[in-house]
């Protein structure tokens, strides 16, 4: 399993303004802040995967990798849709708006965005198998 996601900032004031109001709508904690990052997760369940947004340890400026993107998985349309208006009313670029794309399976729906950085994010419905 997964323990944590990291994205890098250039400017960690302005990444909360984008992504405490994404992971607020999608119920998750702020586990950890400090002046150099914020933790989401679940407070109280270190078995769930925790994403963190801040700046590199190394000092260096934070960059964007091509091809890098975190996928966010819901269960209902309506869901996906809000997730991406919050995060275009918050700062973030269009990627894809939300809808569905049969070439990666009948069912599959998502929308793409890019935080105040250019770090990319997916929120997704995979398919479901007839039960």
């Amino acid at each position: 399993m997964i323990a944590y996601t990291m994205v890098g900032t250039r400017n960690l004031e302005r990444a909360l303004k984008f992504y405490d109001p994404l992971f607020a709508e999608m119920g998750w904690d702020v586990c950890w802040k400090d002046d150099s990052c914020v933790s989401y997760g679940k407070e109280t369940d270190l078995d769930f995967p925790r994403f963190i947004v801040g700046y590199p340890f190394d000092g260096q400026e934070a960059g964007v990798g091509n091809g890098t993107m975190t996928a966010f998985q819901f269960a209902e349309p309506g869901q996906v849709d809000r997730l991406y208006e919050i995060a275009i009313s918050n700062g973030g670029s269009d990627e894809g708006a939300p809808g569905y794309r049969p070439q990666y399976g009948e069912g599959f729906y998502a929308a793409y965005v890019r935080d105040c950085d250019g770090n990319k994010l997916a929120f997704v419905i995979y398919p479901r198998e007839a039960e």
